[in-house]
């Protein structure tokens, strides 16, 4: 089950689909991450789908599932560069309850310059 989670909603943000990723992360999952902005889903979902509409395409370049638990590697490519990013995801009775996510920020930042410091 951890997988078909993990896997919709990778296909979902990955195609600009918000209503998609709410369908599969908690609405009140703990979001944390690195780019200096409020954790929430609210946020998330607006982020991946910024990210989804400049990327040329997102590569999932790794991804590994233990239990309830997930871990997936994209490589975002964009015309201003590839950004490189780690999501871990916890999955509760068939939904995101938790997502910690790396981003190399610098990359981010030149994709996405209106990200707030």
């Amino acid at each position: 089950m951890t997988r078909d989670v993990a896997h919709r909603y990778v296909d979902a943000w990955t195609h600009g689909d918000r209503d998609g990723v709410r369908e599969v992360v908690s609405p009140d999952a703990s979001v944390e991450w690195n780019i200096g902005l409020p954790a929430d889903v609210s946020t998330l979902v607006d982020t991946l789908a910024q990210i989804a509409r400049v990327a040329e395409s997102v590569r999932v370049i790794a991804e590994t599932y233990a239990d309830e638990r997930a871990a997936v590697i994209y490589d975002c490519v964009a015309p201003d560069g590839t950004v490189r990013a780690a999501e871990f995801l916890a999955v509760v009775e068939g939904r995101i309850q938790e997502i910690r996510q790396t981003y190399d920020v610098m990359a981010l930042r030149r994709l996405l310059p209106d990200l707030p410091d």
